[in-house]
């Protein structure tokens, strides 16, 4: 009889579940969007609904299990994946009195106040936290202290958000390091909750639930989450992982020296890393895998979805014309007519997301620099062109800096996969830019996969997380690098070094506006 597993997955924009087979097959999935709303009166809060939310995953659930044409009876397992940094608050009763996004940023004033309290405590947590304040828990718990002292007293559990999918299952409140670690309070190393730093905070350390291994079983479903959802009561629970970390599972992405750009809204590039290793100079993040033994470098590229997007939606009525009549996607057209584009756009430098800088994170204007009045040179295509090749520019400095400080050695070639990697061109820019091999899964959506992988592994299907992952995982299309245009390159990353500080400078002195800066900075 074939098995199948459910991944349930919250992200920052949507919520879904999805239905796999064995193989790693997708047979159904259920997806509706949410918002996460500001709170009144709350300026750049990120609220988490948990009342509202719970019910929309359900609804998911019971779309993936008619779309897949499976009964609830044949899920073997069930695991789940979110957002990372989003925390959830709950009561002696186990009842969610207060939860928040991913990217809530309501706690300028704390981490301001942190970094004024001592210049070198950011520092001393992240040389065991790989974290620093920008995202992490203790700024946001101290925002409530402050302004919400009345949750703030209640609190007696904290989980993050797939922890809290794990728990409307089953009834059972843990954490799992792959995302609790996104908090800032917990040692990378151990993969367990850090008392010295819980105590520096003055957290009380009840606060913190136990912490479990991804693969493992939480429990299984209760009568009331049966009745919610539509599952199986009993249907074991596994526990997963933050959404990144589960990404990499579900493409192979799990020995020393792999790397993998997830490429959606934002960038996420990731570099698997032996535990211990740290960035002195803070312009790195580190984060637990959910491979035992294994840490994660990562860099994210800000808004890069999210600019392309606003490119097509803004200047590209005409293309959205003909690639409608044409039948196909606006994206495949603007990659088609921006490969006509000289490598390198014709000199034109984009200044959006910067690389990675986790102690100094904040970006310039967006804006286009080197345009020309001469016919043919600054178009449509040739924008397009310089934001692909920005992104392509920013993940390679990122890849620099973590080899830099990790001694990692890359051999093999850089996993690229999201939404971006599913056109024609992109995938090639990044494999010219950064001059080596770039390989495409079968699976670019991959998330949802390694959260099946877990799940089978969790009831025995495989003995480790690796042969979950290499087993549901592979490559569709290896990508190799034109060394022609190595040195073309080479000058247009150059010359964008030396623009993109000068544009940060105009922010600096308030002439532009920021695309983004973290609490504090």
């Amino acid at each position: 009889m074939p098995q199948y597993y459910l991944a349930i997955d919250a992200g920052t924009g949507s919520g879904r579940a999805v239905v796999f087979d064995q193989t790693g097959r997708q047979c159904g999935l259920g997806q509706q969007e949410w918002t996460h709303v500001e709170e009144p009166n709350v300026p750049g809060s990120m609220a988490f609904d948990t009342g509202a939310n719970w019910p929309l995953l359900c609804r998911c659930v019971r779309q993936a299990l008619t779309e897949a044409d499976v009964r609830a009876d044949q899920i073997s397992a069930i695991s789940t994946t979110s957002m990372r940094e989003g925390i959830v608050l709950y009561d002696a009763s186990g009842t969610e009195i207060w939860a928040c996004a991913n990217v809530d940023g309501r706690s300028t004033a704390e981490v301001a106040a942190l970094k004024t309290r001592d210049a070198s405590l950011e520092r001393e947590f992240y040389r065991t936290s790989g974290q620093t304040f920008a995202l992490g828990a203790w700024p946001r718990l101290e925002w409530l202290r402050h302004n919400r002292p009345d949750i703030f007293d209640r609190a007696a559990r904290l989980s993050m958000i797939n922890d809290w999918i794990a728990a409307r299952l089953s009834g059972e409140i843990v954490v799992e390091p792959s995302n609790a670690g996104t908090t800032g309070l917990m040692d990378p190393t151990t993969r367990q909750w850090s008392d010295e730093l819980i105590e520096k905070a003055g957290l009380p350390r009840g606060l913190f639930p136990d912490v479990i291994e991804p693969g493992s079983v939480i429990g299984r479903v209760t009568a009331k989450a049966a009745q919610e959802s539509g599952l199986r009561q009993g249907t074991p629970v596994i526990c997963g992982g933050g959404d990144v970390q589960m990404g990499s599972l579900g493409l192979g992405v799990t020995s020393d020296g792999d790397a993998a750009i997830l490429g959606g809204t934002f960038w996420q590039q990731i570099i698997n890393i032996p535990a211990g290793r740290s960035d002195d100079t803070m312009r790195v993040r580190i984060n637990p895998h959910v491979i035992g033994g294994l840490n994660q470098a990562e860099c994210i590229s800000f808004f890069v979805g999210l600019t392309m997007r606003w490119f097509r939606d803004t200047f590209c009525d005409a293309e959205q014309a003909v690639a409608k009549a044409r039948g196909i996607d606006v994206y495949a057209y603007l990659e088609e007519l921006a490969a006509k584009v000289p490598p390198g756009s014709n000199g034109i430098i984009p200044v959006f997301s910067d690389a990675m800088d986790f102690g100094q994170w904040y970006h310039a204007a967006p804006s286009f620099l080197n345009m020309s009045i001469e016919p043919g040179h600054t178009t449509r295509a040739s924008l397009f062109r310089a934001l692909e090749e920005n992104a392509a520019i920013v993940s390679s400095i990122n890849l620099e800096r973590v080899i830099e400080f990790s001694g990692v050695s890359i051999d093999k070639p850089v996993v690229f996969a999201g939404g971006a990697s599913k056109g024609a061109l992109w995938g090639q820019i990044l494999a010219d830019v950064l001059g080596r091999e770039v390989a495409l899964p079968k699976v670019r959506e991959a998330t949802a996969l390694g959260c099946a992988a877990v799940a089978a592994c969790g009831i025995g299907a495989y003995s480790t997380l690796v042969e979950a992952g290499d087993a549901m995982s592979g490559i569709d299309k290896i990508l190799t690098p034109d060394p022609a245009l190595a040195g073309v390159y080479r000058d247009t990353r150059a010359r964008w070094e030396a623009a993109y500080p000068a544009q940060k400078q105009l922010a600096d002195r308030k002439v532009t506006t920021s695309m983004w800066r973290a609490p504090g900075i």
